[in-house]
Order: C-alpha cells, then sequence, then structure tokens
C-alpha cells in the first residue's frame, strides 16, 4: 500500500468522532488517508510518537512527510483532500479561523461529558 497523504489518530470510542470519521472514509474514494483508531485493540500511543493524553485531548494526523498537525487543521487538511479547497480557504479568514479553533478546543474538553463518557464525576477515555 502506499504511504498515505495523512494519517488520522481519532477516538473511534467518541460517538461524534466515529460519525465523523465514517462520513470521511465514504468521500476518501482515492483511499488518500489512513484513519487509526485508538481505541482498537493493539493500538499503542507509540506508533503516533504522541503521548496517550495528548492524543486524547485533541485531534492529531501525520502528514506523509512525517509532519504531526492537531486540532481544526487536521480538520482543514482532510477537507482539501477530499476536494473542498475552496471551502477550507475560507476557515483560514482570521475572524472565522479563531471561532473555529475556540469552537474546536470547547468540544474537545467536553467531547467525553457530551457523548456519556463520565461515570462518577470522572470523564476519560480507557488508557491502552
Amino acid at each position: 500500500m502506499p504511504t498515505p497523504a495523512l494519517e488520522v489518530f481519532f477516538d473511534g470510542a467518541c460517538p461524534f468522532c466515529a460519525r465523523e470519521i465514517r462520513f470521511l472514509r465514504r468521500l476518501d474514494r482515492r483511499g488518500q488517508i489512513l484513519f487509526t483508531d485508538l481505541s482498537a485493540s493493539g493500538f499503542s500511543p507509540e506508533r503516533a510518537g504522541i503521548p496517550w493524553d495528548a492524543l486524547m485531548a485533541r485531534i492529531h494526523a501525520r502528514l506523509a512527510d512525517g509532519t504531526m498537525v492537531e486540532g481544526v487543521e487536521v480538520f482543514r487538511r482532510l477537507y482539501v483532500l477530499l476536494g473542498f479547497g475552496p471551502l477550507v480557504a475560507m476557515t483560514r479568514l482570521p475572524g472565522l479561523s479563531h471561532l473555529l479553533d475556540a469552537g474546536y478546543a470547547w468540544f474537545a474538553r467536553n467531547r467525553m461529558r457530551l457523548a456519556g463518557r463520565c461515570v462518577d464525576g470522572r470523564c476519560g477515555p480507557l488508557r491502552p
């Protein structure tokens, strides 16, 4: 298999995240993206070269040259690969960019609670 243009590290146990990834997989007709589920048995953070807590705090992706990107930039890279470059360009506008960054940061901090993954006041994924 050729090197993917982008490898995305996502939390498959997060229903919101899993829904988005299913959508993206359907759009990736050319097979440019490798989707790596952090919740899959056998996944090790060493595979990404990023500590577990950092991987779970926000979405990460590795570019073909090995560079890592995170947060909203991951989604920008994904959607450019899928042919939505003109729309992605708008997300880089100063006001909109800051709004998207803030919105994603809020979501990333609260996704466990929003997904009902809190027990006895403690929210979080299972560690590998």
